[in-house]
């Protein structure tokens, strides 16, 4: 039997419709990996308190995780594969990744004990995520539209909470050298976190109250337009 050009593209249409993954850009396919490292990531967590290799290999899958954040992005632009999709995945990796990581990191059976993350710092990183996932829901039902549109304090903010789970998961090494470095260099960047928080409540506040606006324009006009 001889297999022609055009049975082979039969068998690749229908391959691709029974593989989603077909569907999927490369920048699309790594920040769904990066959610699926989150599960084995909580695992580890969960067990590190009992031998320092599973804060090793948790710390490996964070730093990893968070290296692939920076990838997808260079390749979604290079490539020209951005698109909503992804712009709705990679802030929703992101905020599971560090939300899960705040509360391992806040709560007694999970915390690093070389610097146990404060619970303050842990409510705040999950109080920003959550008013900004209102604001998203009321831009919506207000506009009818999706806004997804990152802020330069927002980068900052997920910046910086990376490294302040990074330098938690080193923190009792680091403490080897002396001086409690280990801890001094966790604390400074959970504050940091802390003011970026703010700083990032801000910005989206303010965005999200100048997509109403626009909204508010736009509804204006098209009235005056229809009344002409």
């Amino acid at each position: 039997m001889v297999c022609t050009g055009n049975n082979r593209d039969i068998v690749k249409s229908i391959s691709d419709r029974i593989w989603p993954w077909a569907y999927l850009s490369w920048p699309n396919r790594i920040t769904l990996l990066r959610l699926v490292l989150v599960a084995p990531f909580v695992v580890l967590m969960l067990h590190q308190q009992q031998h320092m290799a599973y804060r090793y290999v948790a710390l490996g899958i964070f730093l990893a995780m968070a290296g692939s954040d920076a990838i997808d992005g260079i390749a979604a632009r290079r490539m020209g594969h951005a698109s909503r999709l992804g712009a709705i995945l990679d802030p929703l990796a992101d905020k599971t990744l560090i939300i899960c990581a705040a509360v391992l990191l806040a709560l007694p059976g999970s915390k690093v004990t070389a610097a146990p993350l404060p619970r303050w710092v842990a409510v705040m990183i999950i109080g920003k995520d959550l008013w900004v996932l209102v604001g998203f829901v009321v831009v919506f039902l207000l506009t009818g539209k999706v806004r997804v549109r990152p802020t330069g304090s927002g980068k900052l903010c997920t910046v910086a909470q990376l490294v302040m789970v990074s330098a938690i998961l080193i923190s009792p090494d680091l403490n080897r050298l002396g001086l409690r470095a280990g801890f001094q260099l966790a604390r400074a960047t959970w504050f940091a976190a802390a003011a970026l928080c703010l700083m990032a409540v801000v910005s989206y506040t303010l965005l999200g109250l100048s997509f109403l606006a626009e909204a508010d324009e736009q509804d204006s006009e098209d009235e005056a337009e229809q009344a002409a």
